[in-house]
Parts: structure tokens; C-alpha cells; sequence
């Protein structure tokens, strides 16, 4: 009989590689497992600075992740990868606290604050990354973003109230160092935490096998490798093997996280885990080109370094005009061609307002410039909204997040039309402007379009 082939286009499905790395993973447990049916082996090895060393080590590395993810997150408008971000801020910040706890090193003594906010921070941080493998639906996108930047306020502000009072011991932490193991609440906290780790694995496994990639597989294993340490520092007394156990997980965990990201390629970085809607997701945009009229004759009759001067000068006005002053997202320059999306988040239901008051901008601060320089080439600007598919295009050695659609290709089409020194604009895009001073260019045979395009040449808007 013959075998069955992959679909196309699927990851590969995976033999040996995921049978080694399930027994791998597994061998920390049955090392605690070992450990604790034989108390003789658990010995007690107190070695302070090393204890703050790598708690301290392990919590900057998940505050590295945690400063990543959350860049990422922030330019994409990714739910999941906020969430992440979320979890390794806890992580980081509740580690740092423990690492406080270490005596004799900062303290002259552990505080029990201090020596719960390890599990704490874990039992935090499990929810947060359960919450980042769920699939957030399009229409909610924002309002789950929205959420997870309100909760790192907070997860902020309690980790500082949690450090002011274990440092000046108030209640509940004014007596002791804690327990040495966690019981009743905690207890159940942590078998809590310990499911929705592995829950959060199984999502990442299952995105693997949609996806394939490296950073799904690290965020596998980091995420068993943290249920493992939950249950560690759940049964483990303090300062012996099983207990110096747990903190090595944690960082196993961090430093694998660190190298699937450090592996992927670093143009979109974080791609391997975005959300679908961040790499397969439907907007309502508009879409600003820009580009030289008589850039190709300019750059015949100059020198290289003349033509990379005049660019720099233009865009040095340019791309603050659309990008800084009125929230679009510079997609890409080529040579002398701008492009620039409204909307891309859909946090910007004024996007075609958006980019149009951009495109006037951008020739208003331009054309100062050209007027100082008679014989430099002058901007054009095409303006069109539509529907647009955005993702993540190409593959590791060259990636992009970009939009897709023939709204796109209509807005290059028009601004190739447009008057040199105007801003053209759509009727799609006209009609969700208010107060605009146009002259119609007519209809248009744009290439690639079987029917006339209306433009317009857009001269101002009134309030």
C-alpha cells in the first residue's frame, strides 16, 4: 500500500525529534519524582549568592522577552503576542522580587513577601499565558488589546505595592519567611497554574503543527518546562536539590524562549506565534503612495550621493508629516516610493481623514523644500480605501509584514495619475471625507483594471 503524503504546504509530520523531545522533558519530573521518594538524596545545599545570582539572571532574561514581545506586539496589534508579553513581565518582575528574599546578599534576612512572590508571579503569569493562546476574534481584537495594556498597568502597580509591603513586612507578610511549601490556596493555585501552563503548551504545539516554525516549538517546551517548575515549588523544601530544581527550570524556560526568538529571523520576529488575525486578518484601510515625478531622469544627470542627499532631505519632512503627526504606518520606502497604511491596528476609524490630511502634509512640507531647489523632482500622492488582507510575506532571509488587495494596487495606480505636487484620491475613499475641496481628474484607465477608476484631485478640506 502505498503512504500517505502530507497536504501541501504542511509542516512535516514529525517522527523521531518530538519522541526525544517529550523524553527530555520529562526527565526533570522523574528527577523530582527521584528526589522525593528518596528524602537521603534531596541534600540541603544553601549557597546564597548563587541563589540571587540565578533567580537575578533568570528574571532579567524574562524581562528581555517580556520588553520584545510587548515592541512586537505594539506594532502589529497582536493580542496573543501581548498576552505573552504579559506573562514574562510577570515572571521577570516576581523573580526580581525573589531574588530580594536571597539573605545575606541585599536583606539581611528572607521575608515571606518576598519568598512566596516566585509562585505568585508564576500562578499570575499561567493565566495570562493560557490567554495568549486563545484566538481572539476580529471584531474583539482591539478590546483584547485595549485589555492587556490596562493589565500591565496593573500587573505593574501590584507588583510595586507587592515589594513596599514585604519590604516594610506589613500584613499579611509581617511575620516569618513564608511557608516552605504552598498549602490550602496556594495549593490549589498552583495545581491551577500547573493545568493552564500545560494548556498553554498544548495551543503552541498545535500551532506548530499548523505553522511548523521554531519559536512555537520553544514556546512548547517552555511552557511544560514552567508547569514543571509550578509543581517544584509546590513539594520542594527550600535549599535543597529539588528545590534549586525549579529555579533552573525557570530559567531552562526563559533562555528557550530567548533562543527560538534569537533563531527566528529577526525582520518579524515574533511571526511564529502571531495571532491569525495578525497574519491572515481582513481591514477597512486606506492606502497613501508617494513617489518622484522625473526621480529616474533626476538620478541619470546626478551623482549617487546627490540623488541620497535629496531623498534624505525630502523624507526627513516626509515621513513624520504621514507617520508621526497623523498615525500612519510607513509599509515601506523604495528609492523614492512611499507607501503608508491607515488603519492597519483598526484603531483608526477616521483613517481616510487620516490620510488624506497626511497627503496634504506631505506636500505642503515637501514642496518648501522644492521651491529652495528649482530642479529637484516633485512629490505625486495617491490616496485609496478598501478592503485589504494583511500578513506576513516571504521567509526567513527576508520578511514583511505587509497588506494585500487590489485596493493596494489601485491606490499605486492613482497616484501614478496624479497631478505632480496634488494628492489624488478616490471616490471610495472621498466618500468618508468631510469638507473636501476637490477637482475631478475624471475617469481613469488605471492598468490592470477592466473598468475607469473616478479620481479626484483633492486641494483641501475644510473644518
Amino acid at each position: 500500500m502505498a503512504e500517505s503524503l502530507p497536504a501541501a504546504g504542511a509542516p512535516p509530520r514529525p517522527t523521531v525529534g518530538p519522541v526525544v523531545g517529550a523524553l527530555l522533558l520529562a526527565a526533570p519530573m522523574a528527577g523530582l519524582g527521584l528526589l522525593r521518594a528518596k528524602p537521603e538524596l534531596d541534600s540541603t545545599f544553601q549557597h546564597d549568592p548563587a541563589h540571587f545570582w540565578l533567580v537575578l539572571g533568570a528574571a532579567a532574561l524574562s524581562a528581555v522577552t517580556a520588553y520584545g514581545t510587548a515592541s512586537a506586539a505594539g506594532r502589529r496589534g497582536d493580542a496573543r503576542v501581548m498576552f505573552l508579553s504579559l506573562a514574562f513581565l510577570s515572571a521577570a518582575g516576581f523573580l526580581g522580587l525573589h531574588a530580594l528574599a536571597t539573605p545575606h546578599v541585599l536583606l539581611p534576612s528572607a521575608t515571606a513577601g518576598f519568598n512566596i512572590a516566585t509562585p505568585v508571579g508564576m500562578i499570575i503569569g499561567s493565566v495570562l499565558a493560557a490567554a495568549s493562546v486563545l484566538e481572539v476574534p476580529a471584531a474583539r481584537h482591539v478590546a483584547a488589546l485595549r485589555t492587556a495594556r490596562w493589565s500591565r498597568v496593573g500587573l505593574i502597580l501590584l507588583m510595586a505595592v507587592w515589594a513596599v509591603v514585604s519590604l516594610r513586612q506589613l500584613p499579611p507578610f509581617d511575620q516569618g519567611t513564608g511557608p516552605e511549601r504552598a498549602s490550602g490556596v496556594m495549593l490549589v493555585a498552583a495545581v491551577a497554574a500547573t493545568t493552564l501552563y500545560l494548556g498553554a503548551g498544548l495551543g503552541y504545539l498545535l500551532l506548530w503543527r499548523r505553522r511548523g516554525g521554531i519559536l512555537p516549538v520553544a514556546m512548547t517546551a517552555a511552557m511544560v518546562l514552567l508547569a514543571e517548575a509550578m509543581i517544584a515549588v509546590t513539594v520542594a523544601p527550600n535549599w535543597r536539590y529539588s528545590w534549586w530544581e525549579w529555579h533552573v527550570l525557570l530559567l531552562v524556560a526563559f533562555v528557550l524562549v530567548a533562543w527560538g526568538a534569537d533563531r527566528s529571523w529577526h525582520e518579524e520576529r515574533f511571526a511564529g506565534v502571531y495571532a491569525e488575525d495578525t497574519i491572515a486578518g481582513r481591514r477597512i484601510m486606506t492606502i497613501l503612495f508617494a513617489d518622484l515625478k522625473g526621480f529616474t531622469s533626476f538620478s541619470e544627470t546626478h551623482s549617487p550621493a546627490a540623488v541620497t542627499a535629496m531623498l534624505n532631505e525630502y523624507f526627513h519632512v516626509a515621513v513624520p508629516a504621514v507617520a508621526t503627526k497623523h498615525g500612519g504606518q510607513v509599509d515601506r520606502i523604495i528609492g523614492d516610493a512611499l507607501m503608508v497604511t491607515f488603519n492597519r491596528l483598526g484603531t483608526q476609524p477616521d483613517h481616510a481623514m487620516r490620510a488624506a490630511r497626511a497627503g496634504l502634509e506631505l506636500q505642503e512640507v515637501t514642496g518648501r523644500i522644492a521651491a529652495r531647489h528649482p530642479g529637484w523632482p516633485r512629490f505625486r500622492v495617491g490616496i485609496n480605501t478598501g478592503e485589504v488582507l494583511v500578513s506576513v510575506l516571504g521567509a526567513e532571509g527576508g520578511r514583511t509584514h505587509t497588506v494585500i488587495g487590489d485596493a493596494v494596487n489601485v491606490a499605486s495606480r492613482v497616484e501614478g495619475q496624479a497631478p505632480v505636487g496634488g494628492v489624488a484620491v478616490t471616490a471610495d475613499t472621498l466618500a468618508q471625507l468631510r469638507g473636501a475641496v476637490i477637482e475631478p481628474l475624471g475617469p481613469l484607465e488605471l492598468k490592470g483594471k477592466q473598468a475607469p477608476v473616478q479620481a479626484f484631485a483633492l486641494t483641501g478640506l475644510t473644518p
